[in-house]
């Protein structure tokens, strides 16, 4: 009797559920739940320091809507994690499975579909960047983001130099009473290290030059194809980093299906015990 008593016991006490897959699926989300806070701060603090009509301006092309996007999303995403893990709750862990599934899958089809149809991709990073190119004074952070790839890449412009026509202020038509008619930013400039003291203007009129001319002063070549021959020279370090942001979200996917699982086979087991509570030895 009291063997039949101690197996019963056990019995009650016995789970299917991890502790160890439990709560390091909770960390897993914990941590970049909280990443997904500081992306939606950074958003919204950056969102709210512009002028009004500088935000209605450009939406598409604001750096701070993509991050307050992404937070959200991700935000949203581990919630479902954290509290489905913490709670043992399937339908929270299917979402966050769900989810995690459909957007490395969108991954994995926008880096097969980017690379057999590079050509169209190429149209498509064009165009964004002449949309930024427009809106280059309307956003700050829009014109540090460009002002940065010209000076990382050497370049100037979406194609070439005259690109920057495009906005109004460095238009470089007859009626364009702008001081910057026919400039270029200053982050086109070639500078160099012997000068004393930087010519900030050095970008005045350059759209009136011929190529030539305008290379003793400025990038000429443009950032697409700048762009593009990075993106050849370093595959290797790209592909490292798409390991690195899949990696992740399979560790994700794997150990919440292991924790669905392990709480479906906890619930048959409850269910069995509660059908077979007509053992005379309890």
């Amino acid at each position: 009797m009291g063997k039949r008593a101690a197996l019963a016991t056990y019995d009650k006490e016995f789970s299917f559920v991890s502790p160890f897959v439990k709560y390091l699926l909770f960390l897993f989300n914990l941590i970049f739940w909280m990443i997904s806070l500081v992306l939606m701060s950074i958003g919204i603090y950056a969102r709210m320091m512009k002028h009004a009509e500088a935000a209605m301006a450009c939406l598409a092309v604001d750096p701070a809507i993509l991050l307050l996007i992404v937070g959200v999303l991700m935000f949203f995403i581990t919630f479902c994690g954290c509290v489905g893990s913490l709670r043992e709750n399937i339908c929270l862990l299917q979402t966050f499975c769900i989810f995690l599934t459909m957007i490395f899958l969108l991954q994995l089809a926008a880096g097969v579909l980017g690379f057999v149809f590079s050509d169209k991709a190429r149209n498509k990073v064009s165009e964004m960047i002449n949309n930024a190119i427009v809106h280059y004074r309307d956003d700050i952070d829009l014109q540090n983001l460009l002002d940065f790839g010209q000076k990382e890449f050497s370049c100037c412009g979406g194609v070439t130099y005259t690109d920057w026509s495009q906005n109004m202020y460095f238009n470089c038509t007859t009626d364009n009473r702008s001081r910057e008619r026919c400039s270029v930013p200053f982050s086109c400039c070639l500078l160099s290290k012997d000068e004393a003291v930087i010519n900030t203007m050095c970008g005045q009129g350059m759209q009136e030059l011929p190529f030539l001319q305008a290379g003793a002063f400025i990038h000429t070549n443009g950032c697409i194809d700048k762009l593009v021959n990075w993106i050849h020279s370093n595959l290797f370090m790209l592909g490292g980093i798409a390991l690195g942001l899949a990696i992740p979200q399979l560790v994700g996917i794997l150990l919440s299906q292991i924790l669905i699982n392990q709480i479906k086979d906890q619930i048959d087991l409850q269910n069995y015990n509660l059908q077979h509570r007509t053992d005379p030895w309890q």
